[in-house]
């Protein structure tokens, strides 16, 4: 089959139909923080403690009953690129307060 046959048999296939705009607008996005955590190997616990945001608000975001703020979103995009960096940073925090 070629392309434009594949798309045309896609289409006529009534259990299967195309999206809509309207479809899109009622469907929640996968909330990114998922993504980020699971890439990493952690459990939300693990997740949570190690980037000291609770767990419950971590719990919220990942089945959508919220969403996070622009700081949060911020901070879930460096934690994408240099989990490291951010874990260091944390644990040095946490070593100069006991100290």
């Amino acid at each position: 089959m070629s392309d434009d046959e594949v798309e045309a048999a896609a289409l006529s296939d009534p259990d299967n139909p195309p999206l809509t705009p309207a479809d899109f607008r009622r469907m929640k996005r996968v909330p990114r923080v998922k993504i980020i955590r699971r890439t990493l190997g952690l459990s939300q616990e693990e997740f949570a403690a190690r980037y000291r945001i609770p767990l419950g608000t971590l719990r919220d975001w990942e089945q959508g009953r919220s969403e996070p703020d622009q700081a949060a979103r911020a901070y879930l995009s460096v934690i994408a690129k240099e989990p490291d960096l951010v874990r260091r940073a944390l644990a040095s925090k946490k070593a100069n307060a006991a100290a």
